[in-house]
């Protein structure tokens, strides 16, 4: 398997501060909530700072001089253990604040892509595998929120806590805290070194992470293949190979992290107390030292080094978040937008007279499978394609859908370009039925209707009725409350074409677009849904692109299609009377095969 290059995906520093930038733009609606948070973090870093100065003075004014006055104690004791109880509360409502900011901007940004890809064109979709947007929508936007979560709360409250202490330092005591600089310039290498190499670690593991995503959703969406052809121990191997190499992967991450993280400010932290004693112990020689001063500032350089501690460890996680940002605004201004419609408002269907005029269509822009397809459908006539595998029906279907746009010739509806139309218009008055019909979590009922509840139960039943599907509906115990599971998995493959042809039904459509749309269904249940069928079309335009010939007998012009091109046109009658390819087929199929076996 290739590496996903969207996983490999590297950004120079102008991208970055896009990106960022884009990022925060989210915050300018939570704007009062994050002003209380900050406010919130910065009291929480007053108490971190006034902390060791309670100890400091305790030390100072009372230990090391042996004077144990009660009253004042008991006072430092109270105001030390005040100042925690106070730090842990107001912590944790900064906490849960900034966790309901990060879940907000999280919902915008996935409603934001998500509401995106309803844009895209079925050409994106083609190209783009589907567990790849499932990650997008849902493992890169959690990504993103722990950048909000953690990354963000962890660098301004560092931010702070830094800020506090240097200050708090150069009151206690200036001179050793301008010399405690000098320590700076090593932590920033530190910095430096470690984002540049956990960076390359993090899109390796994410790398092996993708292909470890995109193995397990092929074989459960290819379970009966792989069953079928004893590929099980086969596609083991291959996963095994590629979890041993995102643990390999993740190993050499903890390896980094435990060189480089521990023993780094480990070394920072010894170097910080060396120079502390070392500063007293030399003004130990001209006077007093107070005990006080040096806990305050090794306590001071304990937390520091704990915030420094914090951000590295959290940059692993913030490269995380602004790469999967980077993803997921390149999804958001993706250009493969679904056809556009130059649309007059007021422009309707009335007739639903169509016409096909020299259309030209590629799915790649490079080999054209449809080649100056032309014909026309009067008004309430039946118009059927056949044609072997790959001779361009579906395409036809899908330019009628508005599925894709075509590059050359027109497409008409009562004589105004299909494109003119509002894509509401053409999808309210257009049915159509698919080859393999999809079906939503819900129930029957919600599966007809769609959710419309315009549509009354009474034209549910009465469209169930009108093509037979009430013949199994009124079997099931709930009837049409029964329960559908994922894409209507507990149905016959028959039992899904006739809840879909009842859900085209409801709508009372002009124009019918039928795809297929018996092939699954038993010679029986073809019989239930001929008579509902023809009823369907009176009085409508339909496009039907037929599986078995048997079926458009009535057909009012039947197009054969071979490589992007009509080679026949006609009735029935005059195809079988003409004796060309319609013939074969025809007298093939009544020998027993059908039109895949012939492709």
């Amino acid at each position: 398997m290739e590496p996903n290059n969207e996983e490999m995906l590297t950004m120079d520093g102008k991208e970055h501060r896009a990106v960022l930038k884009r990022l925060f733009s989210y915050t300018k609606y939570h704007v009062p909530a994050l002003s209380v948070t900050i406010f919130l973090v910065l009291l929480v870093t007053l108490a971190d700072v006034f902390l060791p100065i309670i100890i400091k003075k305790f030390l100072d004014d009372y230990l090391t001089p042996l004077h144990f006055a009660a009253g004042p104690i008991l006072m430092l004791a109270s105001a030390y253990i005040g100042l925690t109880i106070g730090r842990s509360i107001v912590w944790y409502f900064q906490l849960v604040l900034f966790q309901k900011i990060a879940l907000r901007i999280v919902q915008r940004i996935r409603i934001d892509i998500f509401s995106k890809l309803q844009t895209m064109g079925m050409r994106y979709f083609d190209q783009t595998p589907a567990g790849s947007l499932v990650s997008r929508v849902t493992n890169d936007t959690e990504a993103i929120k722990d950048m909000f979560i953690n990354v963000l709360g962890t660098a301004i409250q560092s931010l702070f806590m830094l800020v506090g202490i240097y200050s708090a330092m150069f009151v206690l005591d200036a001179q050793l805290a301008s010399y405690s600089l000098l320590i700076f310039p090593l932590t920033v290498l530190i910095i430096i070194v470690y984002r540049k190499y956990s960076s390359q670690f993090y899109r390796a593991k994410r790398e092996k992470l993708s292909q470890l995503n995109a193995k397990i959703a092929e074989s459960i969406s290819g379970m009966s293949i792989v069953q079928q052809f004893n590929q099980e121990k086969r596609l083991i191997r291959e996963f095994e190979s590629i979890n041993k190499d995102y643990y390999d992967v993740g190993m050499k991450n903890i390896k980094f992290n435990a060189l480089l993280l521990g023993p780094a400010i480990d070394l920072i932290y010894s170097l910080a107390v060396v120079l502390i004693l070392s500063f007293f112990g030399i003004q130990s020689f001209s006077g007093a030292v107070a005990i006080g001063t040096i806990f305050a500032f090794v306590s001071y350089f304990d937390r520091f080094l704990e915030a420094i501690y914090n951000i590295m460890e959290r940059l692993a996680m913030y490269q995380e978040a602004i790469t999967a940002a980077s993803r997921v605004f390149r999804i958001m201004d993706g250009t493969e937008l679904a056809p556009e419609q130059d649309a007059k408002d007021n422009l309707t269907i009335e007739n639903a007279k169509i016409e096909f005029k020299d259309v030209t269509f590629s799915y790649d822009g490079q080999k054209d499978v449809l080649k100056n397809i032309s014909f026309t459908v009067e008004s309430g006539q039946t118009v059927a394609l056949v044609g072997h595998t790959g001779s361009g029906k579906s395409s036809i279907i899908n330019l009628m859908m508005r599925f894709y746009e075509f590059e050359k010739g027109e497409i008409l509806i009562d004589g105004e370009s299909i494109k003119r139309y509002p894509m509401e218009e053409l999808r309210a008055k257009t049915g159509l039925v698919l080859q393999d019909s999809f079906m939503f979590y819900g129930t029957i009922k919600d599966n007809i209707r769609l959710h419309n509840r315009l549509i009354s139960d009474k034209e549910i039943v009465e469209a169930a009725q009108f093509v037979q599907a009430d013949r199994f509906i009124n079997t099931l115990a709930d009837k049409y409350d029964h329960k559908v599971i994922e894409r209507g998995a507990s149905f016959s493959s028959g039992q899904r074409q006739l809840i879909s042809f009842a859900r085209t039904v409801v709508t009372n459509p002009q124009i019918l677009v039928l795809d297929e749309a018996t092939a699954n269904i038993d010679t029986e249940t073809e019989s239930l849904i001929q008579t509902g069928l023809r009823n369907m079309r009176q009085g409508r335009t339909t496009i039907a692109i037929a599986h078995r010939l048997s079926t458009i007998k009535d057909a009012d012009l039947i197009l054969v299609l071979s490589k992007g091109n009509i080679i026949e046109r006609g009735t029935h009658e005059a195809l079988l009377e003409h004796g060309g390819v319609y013939h074969s087929m025809y007298q093939l199929q009544n020998s027993g095969m059908d039109l895949e076996d012939i492709g």
